[in-house]
């Protein structure tokens, strides 16, 4: 049986709430969960019962029934035994214009503490089921907002065996990702309808996957502002952008590890480039959080080694892709990665002795993963590569973007010395450009500029004439001393903490002073950011005469070789370009 999607509807009064689940019907979900603990306070039970069962009565799809109690998560803070006078009135709606829902949700914790309670709810779902053909089935729930609990597994042999139970459903608070593959194996080993699902940021992937898994219900908001729990993502999102109706137990598993990457335009072009040839697969967020220290390293660590001594941030990383991989029903084929784990990805590669191309163990940064399965599901190869490296050389030799070619021997600033810094100044490096390096943290352009200065150019043999590649202080840039200028920081990104500024100041060039001089056509500005598409940075440089390729173009070149890594088919990047713009417009 496929997942069911449900929209959980807060009810406040009855005309919203039919007119919500009426909207939830028409987006295209299978059933919606009235919540009436904010509306149902239990003082005047009987009229507050008689409203409820005539919305249920009323309601345009199959409906759960839910009055979730304060202490588990829920608004509802009166009597027990009110709630179990409310249930019962709904299992016995047996009028001309009434009917019963089709679940009612009771938490596990009030359930088993009270005989007279659980009898109660029994006995109510027992008369719902002599009076009608479609009865009322009980869902017992366990809900933890904090994380997973210490006696989880206690807790679910427990719901087990309830045998009047005839759903049973776990939400806790993800802490990490790998919190939703526990959930997946709860799905995998059940043993009648279950509902499994991870809340918060982290959770995500369960609510998508859970097709994959045979999960029986999956929860989604009408809109942004109407999530009952937090994670939820909204019906448009599941069904359109995760493709939730084309998930199942064959779907491969993709996504993008980083963090933040709530921002991310990488769902969006992937799941549409899956989409565009009929792919089996999904692209998911796989949010992998970073200690502060970790982060706040990366401007003035030296460059990855197998070796290095751990952190918060590289061990959260290596458990996270070392249990993805090795789970045995996620079919994770491979993934993105970025902020702040590029460099972590090259440290793995190394430890792991995975396959890893030349540029990434040079620049010690990478971007993909591509995993080869057996047709047992075990993994036969890890891949690991940098698409931004042949992505930042196809921006700028493109016909479409009024290239610069040749690139050999014009003068390139690259300003940054990160991971993508890295990239970048290996891409010009190996075309033969001659390559300057800005970074605040001298040190740390210095040490790319060495290692990169000691590596041959594209085509030369190992002791031929190495890379023209040069660190100068941040201080002595001069946008008048070059050709090409990168911005490989995050500044001027959108929700970044230097969004409004340009990290580099371009001097307006001698000629531009002259009235009626024209501009610079031969200097181009690029920036790796793509939010916003016009970033501080290249409206700076279109103000000094120069011409600009924003991050869009960059990122729709490198996502369009990942695609293609993964899928051996061409990537829709026409598509993927479309879809970007019109999202950030």
């Amino acid at each position: 049986m496929s997942t069911l999607l449900c929209v959980p509807i807060m009810v406040r009064d009855h005309d919203s709430a039919l007119a919500d689940a009426e909207q939830a019907k028409l987006l295209g979900a299978d059933l919606v969960e009235f919540r009436v603990d904010e509306f149902f306070d239990g003082s005047a039970a009987t009229d507050d019962s008689l409203k409820i069962v005539r919305l249920v009565s009323q309601s345009p799809l199959p409906c759960i029934a839910t009055c979730r109690p304060t202490w588990e998560g829920g608004l509802y803070d009166g009597d027990d035994m009110h709630r179990v006078s409310l249930f019962e009135r709904l299992g016995t709606a047996a009028g001309r214009d009434e009917h019963p829902p089709r679940y009612i949700d009771v938490e596990f914790a009030a359930y088993s503490r009270s005989a007279n309670l659980k009898q109660k709810i029994n006995l109510a779902v027992d008369h719902s089921a002599q009076q009608r053909s479609l009865s009322t089935s009980l869902i017992l729930s366990m809900h933890d907002f904090e994380g997973r609990p210490a006696d989880f597994n206690r807790r679910l042999l427990a719901m087990k065996a309830e045998p009047a139970a005839q759903v049973l459903k776990i939400a806790i608070r993800a802490r990490s990702i790998r919190d939703n593959l526990e959930l997946f194996d709860v799905l995998l080993h059940k043993d009648r309808p279950t509902i499994a699902l991870a809340m918060g940021e982290f959770g995500l992937m369960s609510r998508v996957l859970a097709p994959k898994f045979g999960g029986f219900i999956t929860f989604a908001s009408l809109r942004e502002s109407s999530g009952t729990a937090p994670g939820q993502p909204t019906v448009t999102e599941l069904l359109d952008l995760y493709r939730f109706r084309s998930i199942k137990p064959t779907t491969k598993a993709f996504g993008i590890i980083g963090w933040p990457i709530s921002h991310s335009m990488s769902p969006l072009v992937h799941n549409a480039g899956f989409s565009a040839i009929d792919c089996d697969a999904v692209y998911v967020p796989l949010p992998v959080a970073a200690a502060d220290r970790a982060v706040q390293s990366l401007a003035s660590s030296p460059l990855p080694t197998a070796s290095q001594p751990g952190d918060g941030s590289f061990e959260s990383f290596k458990a996270t892709v070392m249990e993805l991989l090795e789970h045995p029903r996620l079919d994770f084929s491979g993934c993105s990665v970025t902020l702040p784990h590029k460099e972590n990805l090259v440290r793995l590669a190394l430890e792991q002795r995975w396959t890893i191309d030349e540029a990434s163990r040079t620049v010690g940064a990478a971007n993909t993963v591509r995993v080869e399965r057996s047709p047992d599901n075990s993994v036969v190869a890890v891949h690991v590569s940098n698409t931004d490296i042949p992505a930042i050389v196809s921006c700028l030799t493109s016909r479409t973007n009024n290239a610069i070619e040749p690139l050999r021997d014009k003068r390139v600033a690259i300003i940054g010395a990160g991971g993508v810094g890295r990239g970048a100044a290996y891409a010009l490096a190996s075309m033969g450009a001659r390559v300057s390096i800005f970074n605040r943290t001298f040190a740390r352009a210095q040490l790319l500029a060495d290692q990169l200065s000691a590596t041959p150019s594209k085509g030369q043999a190992r002791k031929s004439e190495a890379h023209d590649v040069n660190a100068l202080p941040w201080n002595d840039f001069d946008a008048q001393h070059f050709d090409v200028c990168i911005n490989c920081t995050s500044v001027g990104m959108k929700g970044g903490p230097d969004s409004r500024r340009s990290p580099i100041t371009f001097a307006m060039e001698p000629s531009q002073k002259l009235p009626g001089s024209p501009p610079p056509l031969e200097k181009i500005a690029m920036d790796t950011v793509y939010t916003p598409v016009a970033t501080p940075f290249l409206a700076e440089a279109r103000a000094a005469g120069w011409r600009t390729i924003d991050g869009v173009s960059m990122f729709v070149a490198q996502a369009g070789l990942q695609f293609e890594a993964w899928t051996d088919r061409p990537a829709p990047r026409e598509l993927f370009e479309r879809l970007v713009r019109m999202k950030l417009a």
